[in-house]
C-alpha cells in the first residue's frame, strides 16, 4: 500500500515487531551512528513515526527536525534518552511500555541482592577452582531474610520489588520526592538518613537530570562497609566514580549493578571484585517480557495511526491528542 505512513526504526527491533509493523507502515531503519542530517534531507518529509528503545532513545535532531513526526513509540519504561519536553512542545505523542516489565525488573533486583548477599559468584569460583577440595569451606555469607532494605523510587517497579521482598520478611523503607500516603512502607525524605538505617539500598528511580548522581558519596558512606547497593534504574543515578572508590576503599561493602553510566563501557576495576555482581542491563531481558514490551510498542504505533487512543502515553504527553 503506497499510502501507508512511514515509520523510522532507530536501532534494532525483533522479527515479531517487524512483522507487526509492516502491515501498517512503510519501514525505514537507522542506527545512532548514522548521518541524521542526510536522513532528514532525504526522507525527513516522509517520516511520521519512530520506534526506538529506552536505552538508545530518539536523537534530538530527529525530534526537532522531522516536520511531519507525530508520535514516538518507545520500548521500555524509561524514556530519559528522548527529549520528551521538546517532543510534547511540538505536539508529538511519546509512548512507553510500563507495567509489562514490572515483575521481571523486580526479579532482577532480587537476583542481584541474593547473589551479592549469599556470595554466589565467589562460591561458584570456589568450587570450580578446586579450592573447596584443597582449602575447605568458603567463608560465611549474609542472609537476606529480615534484612532492612531501602528502595529509592516507589513507582510500579519499586512496589513490585517491595512485594517480592516481603516474602523474605524484609523491613522495607523507601525514599521518593514526595511521601506516598497509601504506602505501607516507612518513608524517608532524607536519602542519607535512610542509607544510614538500612543494610541494602535498591535504586529504581527514573533517570534524567532530576536524579543525576542522586546516589552520592555521602549516601554510600552512610550505607557503610557492610552495606549493599543494587542498581536496576539508570547508571546516571549513581555517582559511578564515588561508587568505585567506596568499593575499593571498603567504605561500601557490596554492589549488584545492572546499569552503568556509559554503557556498554563498565569500569574494569570492578571486574575482579568478589563483592560485586555485574549484569549487562538485563533487567527486563527475558523472552517473555521483551515480547510483551515489543507487542505494546507496536500496538501503540498501530493504534495511533488507526485513529485510536494509544494505550500508554508518557505522563508528559497526557494532555496531547493520543490518536490521529
Amino acid at each position: 500500500m503506497a499510502d501507508k505512513p512511514h515509520l523510522l526504526v532507530v536501532e534494532e527491533i525483533t522479527d515479531r515487531m517487524r512483522e507487526q509493523l509492516e502491515g501498517s507502515f512503510t519501514l525505514h531503519y537507522a542506527s545512532l551512528e548514522d548521518d541524521f542530517d542526510a536522513l532528514i534531507a532525504d526522507k525527513g518529509d516522509l517520516i511520521e513515526a519512530i520506534v526506538t528503545n529506552g536505552a538508545d532513545g530518539t536523537p534530538e535532531t530527529l525530534v526537532a527536525n522531522l516536520p511531519n513526526l507525530k508520535m514516538i513509540s518507545n520500548t521500555g519504561v524509561g524514556y530519559d534518552s528522548t527529549n520528551v519536553a521538546l517532543a510534547s512542545s511540538r505536539g508529538i505523542v511519546v509512548t512507553h511500555t510500563p507495567d509489562v516489565l514490572n515483575e521481571e525488573v523486580a526479579t532482577t533486583a532480587l537476583m542481584l541482592l541474593l547473589s551479592v548477599a549469599r556470595r554466589l559468584l565467589p562460591s561458584h569460583r570456589w568450587v570450580t577452582s578446586g579450592k573447596w577440595e584443597t582449602a575447605g569451606n568458603i567463608e560465611y555469607s549474609r542472609t537476606v531474610d529480615g534484612m532492612k532494605v531501602g528502595i529509592v523510587g516507589l513507582g510500579r517497579i519499586g512496589n513490585a520489588i517491595a512485594r517480592k521482598l516481603e516474602a523474605f520478611s524484609c523491613d522495607i523503607a523507601y525514599h521518593t520526592r514526595n511521601e506516598r500516603p497509601d504506602s505501607p512502607y516507612r518513608y524517608y525524605g532524607n536519602l542519607v538518613e535512610m542509607a544510614r538505617d538500612v543494610t541494602c539500598i535498591i535504586v529504581i528511580t527514573p533517570g534524567g537530570p532530576s536524579t543525576h548522581h542522586l546516589i552520592t558519596k555521602d549516601v554510600l558512606d552512610a550505607l557503610g562497609s557492610d552495606g549493599i547497593l543494587v542498581n536496576v534504574a539508570r547508571g546516571s543515578v549513581v555517582d559511578e566514580d564515588a561508587l568505585v572508590a567506596a568499593l575499593q576503599e571498603g567504605r561500601l561493602g557490596h554492589a549488584g549493578l545492572d546499569v552503568f553510566d556509559k554503557e556498554p563501557q563498565v569500569p574494569a576495576v570492578l571486574f575482579d571484585m568478589d563483592q560485586v555482581v555485574l549484569t549487562p542491563h538485563i533487567g527486563s531481558a527475558t523472552h517473555e517480557t521483551r515480547q510483551a514490551m515489543g507487542d505494546l510498542t507496536t500496538e501503540n504505533a498501530v493504534r495511533y495511526f488507526a485513529g485510536e487512543p494509544v494505550l500508554t502515553a508518557v505522563p508528559e504527553c497526557a494532555d496531547l491528542k493520543k490518536s490521529l
